[in-house]
């Protein structure tokens, strides 16, 4: 019983555990992670001396350890390169700020030479509990691959490891993080991740293990880092909204449009019965008093027709006699009218078809309408959407890590045009969308937009330089139609279908709007 209870608490534990890290959303973050390599001269050769881990914060400042930095501030001979994750270049940083009391340092990257994607930085409160991820250059690793001094300034991947946090404690006068993601020389600086590839501390230093206990790592918290970075003129990029993965996004959906479709169909049946209901009623109704004004009719067309055959028959009787003749003249229209009447009576008489016209209104009536209408044409519904509209997050539904979710004005017109200038492609399924990939972003982002729900959706993909490269080479290789061009919207449609295939599965970022007329 013991047993079967302890291992009810460790499942327990487990599934309070948040979601594992995304590979793709340490990736995306990595794009921004680069070695500060500190660098001297030897015979007139620049020479490293040191090297660690340092992250952006904008795309010219970076955040790393004091310690890390230390000599170049003592020494003026020493220099700061940075080397980025990616690409060919790498460029000289100098020292903005620097807190010993806190191990924190800040960089500048020189002018021009090197910009780099920021990470964003968690806003909300950190789980004891969570999975985290360090990312950084550890010298141990570099020794293990046979690297030598030299080799640090080529262009190379950060290392990526796995841990949990283990709790906030405060050590060396400053607030820290516990964790167990392994971190070894060369890390220091480098960014502690939470699930979606947030920083929630910057690695310091770890305990000893020489004695053969477990290892633990320290990182720099977020009480301490922020006031740093906003002393220093820096407003970094925070997110304080749920970590969430797409699979859990794309799950809850499905789920939410089932559940639409459910209560689409519980409202269709519920009216079908109350259709029929009134139809049942408003029958029954309509033939009982359609045959009995019928019956009421054909009975005072009968009446009119005997006096018309009496008033007939006096005038005939007393068509001899002189002193009667007024009295035949009237006996004779008398018949001639009520004649009239009774032809009156019996052609107006309802007929059976009445039935249904009456079940038919009252059908409508029940309906809320005069009349029954046709359906609307799908250009129609397109047109209902049209104007110019506000689209706010839905965070809920969303999956944001650095992008920004303020709101967005979205002028939509039926045939795909947006905002009087870009045109939107309409796809096989009927969806209808734009492909981004901006020089300024470090991102493709695929915008759809539903105009019967009103819905923007804007799935990102944070790619790799190389992969963001080919990208943007493929949506060089098309020009979009302007509006109003003729096909427009089915051209652009089958121009972005090459660049859409070449996009990971899923996005590492899923923002989702609601929009509404603009007041």
């Amino acid at each position: 019983m013991i047993r079967l209870l302890g291992a009810l608490a460790l499942l327990l534990t487990f599934l309070a555990l948040p979601a594992s890290a995304d590979p793709g959303d340490v990736d995306a973050a990595s794009r921004g992670v680069v070695r500060v390599v500190i660098i001297g001269t030897e015979n007139g050769q620049p020479t490293p001396v040191s090297h660690g881990t340092g992250f952006a914060v904008t795309p010219t400042r970076i955040v790393t350890n004091a310690h890390v930095v230390a000599e170049a501030v003592q020494d003026d001979t020493l220099r700061i390169g940075i080397v980025p994750p990616e690409g060919e270049g790498g460029a000289f940083a100098r020292v903005i700020a620097v807190s010993p009391r806190n191990d924190l340092a800040l960089l500048e990257i020189a002018k021009g030479s090197l910009r780099l994607p920021p990470l964003a930085i968690a806003g909300g409160a950190i789980s004891d509990l969570g999975e985290v991820s360090a990312v950084g250059y550890p010298m141990n690793v570099d020794l293990a691959q046979g690297l030598d001094m030299g080799d640090i300034f080529r262009a190379q991947s950060p290392v990526k490891s796995r841990g949990y946090l283990s709790g906030a404690r405060p050590s060396r006068q400053f607030d820290t993080i516990l964790h167990t993601a392994p971190i070894a020389r060369g890390n220091s600086g480098g960014p502690l991740l939470d699930p979606c590839g947030r920083v929630i501390g910057v690695n310091s230093f770890s305990s000893d293990s020489a004695s053969g206990d477990a290892e633990f790592y320290f990182a720099v918290s977020l009480r301490e880092l922020f006031p740093f970075l906003r002393k220093n003129g820096v407003e970094p990029v925070t997110n304080a909204l749920p970590c969430r993965s797409i699979d859990e996004l794309n799950a809850e959906e499905r789920q939410r449009m089932e559940a639409e479709q459910s209560q689409a169909r519980a409202a269709l049946e519920q009216r079908s019965d109350a259709l029929r209901e009134v139809r049942e009623t408003a029958q029954l109704t309509a033939q009982m008093e359609v045959i009995e004004a019928r019956e009421n009719r054909m009975a005072l067309a009968l009446i009119a027709l005997i006096a018309s055959i009496g008033c007939g028959y006096a005038a005939a009787v007393w068509r001899g006699s002189e002193a009667r003749r007024t009295h035949i003249r009237i006996a004779a229209a008398l018949s001639a009218v009520s004649l009239a009447a009774a032809a009156l009576l019996w052609v107006t008489r309802p007929g059976l078809s009445e039935i249904e016209d009456r079940v038919a209104a009252a059908i409508a009536k029940a309906e809320g309408k005069d009349a029954p209408a046709p359906a609307p044409a799908p250009a129609s519904r397109d047109a209902a959407a049209e104007g110019a509209l506000i689209c706010t997050l839905v965070p809920e539904r969303s999956r944001v890590t650095s992008a920004k979710t303020d709101d967005v004005a979205f002028d939509w017109s039926a045939d795909g045009c947006v905002n009087g200038r870009t045109q939107y492609g309409l796809g096989q399924g009927g969806e209808w969308s734009r492909v981004f990939a901006a020089q300024e972003d470090a991102a493709v982002a695929v915008n759809t937009y539903d105009p019967d729900t009103r819905t923007l959706r804007s799935d990102r993909y944070l790619l790799g330089q190389q992969a963001l490269s080919a990208a943007r080479e493929a949506r060089a290789a098309y020009s979009p139609p302007a509006c109003g061009v003729s096909e427009a919207a089915r051209t652009l449609g089958e121009q972005q279908s090459a660049l859409i295939s070449q996009l990971p599965e899923r996005p590492n970022e899923r923002l989702v709007y609601s929009c509404a007329p603009k007041p």
